[in-house]
């Protein structure tokens, strides 16, 4: 059985299983243990370098916004706040189909690593989004790009924003795509493409695919979320 296991944890970065027979923990066991932990908390409690990632973005327009939990405990604490745009807040009328909004989520980390390659690699897909800037927002929860979306007038909103860091990965990043964004949709209106990263998860490219084949096929059916079903490894199998 430690044989077993221990080819099943050389093809996962997650813990598969501990030795219940050791007496106390091992110590490398209890080691790593408390550097994941403390990565999860420098993830969620670290900021987003912006000026770095709208440097990383070009030759991309961006723009800068923030939601209404201007510091960061006050995010931690009231998601409400993290889902509405500041008090002020100015945005422009774009009138795109399309619109990329990154926020810095629960992971500072996930947004640097992975948010610049995979914007990237969706404008290669999506050509459209070369002419739109990216929204780069402050604070955000993920409804915030439905306050975004309704502002700018967009017919699309996707949100790329930091993923709530595990133990074993804390630079995970989301993507939340949602037709006619508004104020006050459910969560069952979006779609998610989840664990963007490099541990194992979805790189940058095969991320980029599963989004691109997902608006094309809310643009056909008109609705993103429950009604839209997830079915680009079906769709990118050769035919016979």
């Amino acid at each position: 059985k430690v044989a077993a296991f221990a080819a099943l944890s050389r093809l996962t970065p997650a813990r598969v299983r501990l030795d219940a027979s050791a007496r106390p923990l091992p110590l490398a066991d209890l080691l790593a243990f408390q550097e994941d932990h403390a990565a999860a908390r420098d993830a969620i409690h670290g900021r987003v370098d912006w000026d770095a990632l709208a440097r990383a973005l070009a030759p991309l327009a961006t723009l800068r916004v923030a939601s209404a939990a201007r510091e960061r405990a006050v995010y931690l604490r009231r998601p409400d706040l993290g889902r509405q745009l500041a008090p002020g807040a100015e945005l422009p009328r774009l009138d795109c189909p399309l619109l990329i909004v990154i926020g810095d989520g629960l992971s500072a980390r996930g947004v640097a690593a992975n948010a610049p390659a995979l914007v990237a690699a969706l404008v290669a897909r999506l050509p459209e989004l070369g002419g739109v800037p990216v929204i780069l927002a402050e604070g955000a929860r993920v409804a915030l790009g439905d306050a975004i979306g309704a502002a700018t007038g967009a017919g699309m909103v996707l949100m790329l924003i930091g993923e709530r860091p595990g133990l074993t990965v804390a630079d995970s990043l989301g993507a939340y795509l949602t037709l006619a964004p508004r104020v006050g949709l459910r969560d069952s209106a979006r779609n998610c493409v989840s664990n963007i990263h490099g541990q194992g998860g979805l790189g940058p490219e095969a991320a980029a695919d599963r989004i691109a084949w997902l608006v094309g096929a809310a643009r056909r059916l008109g609705a993103t979320g429950v009604a839209l079903k997830d079915e680009s490894a079906a769709a990118a199998l050769p035919a016979g």
